[in-house]
This record gives C-alpha cells, structure tokens and sequence, in this order.
C-alpha cells in the first residue's frame, strides 16, 4: 500500500509552493497584516531556522527558546531594529491582550 498523500497534485492548485515564499530561506512564509492603523510584515518561521537563538516575546514578556516556531512582526516601513519576535498564539492574540503585561511579585524584570 502507498502512504497517504496530503499535498494536491496539480501545479495550479491552490496551495503555496517554493516558489511563492519570498522567505523560503528562513523556512516560512511572508504575508502583511494591518493592526494599530499600520501594516505590519509579518514572517513566520520554522523552529529549524532558529536554532541556537533566543527572544524574549513582547507579547507575554517571556522567553521562546531556541528551535521553537514563532512569528517576526514589524512594522512595514520601518527598518531592521524594529523587527519583534512573538510566539504565535501571542501574535494572534494580540488584540485581546491589554497594553501592560501583569507580572507575578516573583517574575523578573528584563
């Protein structure tokens, strides 16, 4: 018996090949979003890309670890420094989140 195939088979369908991904090489997809009255580019990327580095989510404030998949959002005209790295549930959530995170008495301060 043959293993299952998820993918379509024709070249025309609609689902996104190699060739539509402007980020192929960070092993996610581009796509822009409008929040807060801007665009945003936002660029998801594969937890293999990476590797050995951390970031801390503006989100939620905490820590995603290395090789753990993730969101960069910025704004759409605005320049390198202002790229910010989210879990995705925190991106997604964004709106629903108000503008202060709240902190335990214990939690450090970064």
């Amino acid at each position: 018996m043959s293993p299952r195939r998820n993918r379509p088979k024709a070249a025309g369908s609609s689902g996104r090949g190699a060739e539509d991904d402007p980020a192929g090489r960070y092993g996610g997809w581009q796509s822009s979003e409008s929040w807060q009255g801007e665009d945003w580019s936002v660029r998801h990327v594969a937890g293999a890309s990476a590797q050995g580095k951390t970031y801390r989510c503006p989100g939620c404030d905490q820590v995603i670890p290395s090789g753990v998949p993730h969101v960069v959002a910025w704004p759409e005209y605005a320049g390198v420094d202002d790229r910010r790295h989210w879990h995705k549930a925190c991106w997604n959530a964004k709106d629903r989140r108000t503008t202060r995170v709240q902190r335990s008495r214990n939690a450090p301060r970064f």
